[in-house]
């Protein structure tokens, strides 16, 4: 197969960013406007799935995407997948009930999947190895944008307007990334028959689909040792077993097995799973124990956040100058070597702490998913062709977002143990005035009901729980350091071919 894509990287890299921007926004944008649309469309039983069902669908069709589009080109792979997020969009925004919007939010995820698993894929295709780090900082740059910029918008558009324009605001930004991505990117694909791995494609969607389900919903909807738990994980298990022996035969296998059974790709992908949860960790954690504990307002506690999101671009954009000199492997052992120190740092914080130790975090963990992520996404996308760099990069996207999802359940079961264990042991004349469930913690640290006591000690256990998910960063930063370890120091570099980058 031949590719070649024209010399207009700059309209192409400004398409890749806008679209990046439409799942980037829609991540953070939803949030503060989750009040307006209870109030609208009631079914607040539901909320929890207008993020849960978004993330699912687009988790697990990023291995597919990525396969469909080594198969028949990026092109028709990304604007199938802009067309599919674009309509789920505008059906969000028509959304009737709750349950309407948790079935269009789907929609939108399985656009979004073909976003996550394409766009990086033609940034590798577009540029050398020596650029690709400042490319991957552009990229990194829309994320950290969308995380200030998106919850300001969504809170705009609630107050002063209604929030369906959260989605609305999708469609113009997607009409010009659409038109630019047409219009400029343009590709000579070899046609030929394939044969679609359509049962490795369903597997593949059950097993990780059924995983992500378990942990999103576990010790929330049902007890984690329960009869729907064991269903859940047992099924995951189950299919992904299935999977590999389905992918061993397929003559054009979606995910093929040598992605996780090669040293250098597995461990990789195991550290792109801890760089996954490293972020899901800070990104949800950290604005929450600045209110709570600090006393921060919200805004000054998103800024504590956002000091990551800005550091992050920073480093992917410089890591190219490391990486050229050092290797891939290195690089990334330096930035999870900052995510350890970031760790180390949230983990010494206490209700005293200034707000300069929380930014000092932030800023390290931003500097070392900077040089971590890039570095292993650069790394291997040069180990293949463009035949297989669709596979290799989805693969990356794909552990990703497995890591946050891990994250997202294992920091938050840690969370609500500590809390719940603080709750039940507290003294007799606080316990009667403290919430006696976990759901009622925030509202009674924002209010005015608690005394004086009370309110010290939800404190001091939310700070408890709070270092219990600190300590647990600086455990998987060193978990992720170790298995980088793993990762042979020489990425086995494939000449990018002539016809690819058109430069």
């Amino acid at each position: 197969m031949a590719v070649r894509i024209r010399d207009r990287r700059t309209p192409i890299l400004a398409a890749l960013m806008l679209t990046m921007a439409l799942v980037a926004m829609d991540t953070t944008i939803v949030t503060t406007a989750i009040p307006q649309i209870t109030n609208d469309l009631g079914g607040f039983s539901l909320v929890g799935w207008v993020f849960s069902v978004y993330l699912l669908a687009q988790t697990v069709t990023i291995p597919v995407y990525g396969k469909l589009s080594d198969l028949y080109g990026r092109k028709p792979v990304l604007v199938v997948g802009v067309l599919v997020f674009l309509a789920g969009s505008a059906l969000s925004a028509a959304a009737w009930d709750m349950l309407a919007l948790v079935l269009f939010r789907a929609l939108q995820g399985l656009g979004a999947g073909s976003i996550g698993a394409t766009v990086n894929t033609v940034a590798g295709d577009l540029y050398e190895v020596s650029e690709r780090g400042r490319i991957q900082g552009f990229l990194s740059s829309v994320w950290g944008i969308s995380a200030v910029v998106a919850p300001a918008i969504g809170g705009l558009f609630a107050e002063y307007l209604t929030w369906r324009w959260i989605f609305l605001v999708n469609l113009p930004i997607g009409a010009v990334s659409l038109t630019l991505i047409v219009s400029q990117l343009h590709e000579r694909v070899e046609r030929k028959a394939h044969r679609i791995d359509y049962t490795g494609a369903a597997l593949l969607l059950l097993g990780p689909g059924l995983l992500i389900l378990g942990l999103l919903q576990g010790g929330t909807k049902w007890p984690w040792l329960s009869l729907p738990s064991l269903l859940v994980f047992g099924g995951a298990v189950a299919a992904t077993v299935s999977a590999v022996f389905v992918e061993r035969r397929a003559v054009e296998p979606i995910m093929p097995i040598w992605l996780w059974s090669r040293k250098l790709t597995g461990f990789s992908y195991l550290a792109t799973i801890g760089s996954g949860l490293l972020v899901i960790g800070v990104s949800e954690f950290l604005p929450t124990w600045a209110q709570a504990v600090l006393g921060l307002s919200p805004v000054p506690a998103g800024f504590v956040l956002a000091v990551m999101s800005m550091f992050w671009p920073a480093a992917s954009a410089l890591s190219a100058r490391l990486y050229l000199r050092i290797g891939f492997r290195d690089t990334a052992l330096i930035g999870a070597a900052f995510t350890v120190c970031a760790g180390a740092v949230f983990s010494l914080t206490t209700a005293d702490s200034g707000v300069w130790q929380p930014l000092l975090g932030s800023a390290l963990m931003g500097t070392g998913m900077g040089l971590l992520t890039s570095a292993l996404i650069v790394g291997l996308q040069s180990t293949v062709g463009w035949t297989q760099r669709g596979v290799i990069t989805s693969g990356t996207m794909f552990s990703r977002f497995l890591g946050q999802s891990l994250g997202a359940a294992i920091f938050g079961a840690v969370m609500n143990i500590v809390l719940l264990r603080r709750l039940r042991s507290a003294p007799a004349d606080v316990s009667e005035r403290v919430p006696h469930n976990v759901d009622g913690i925030s509202q009674a640290l924002t209010g005015d009901r608690l005394s004086g006591r009370a309110s010290a000690y939800l404190t001091d256990a939310f700070q408890s729980a709070s270092h219990a998910v600190f300590l647990g960063l600086l455990a998987g930063g060193v978990v992720t350091l170790l298995v980088l370890l793993a990762v042979p120091r020489r990425f086995p570099t494939v000449q990018q071919e002539a016809d690819n980058a058109g430069a």
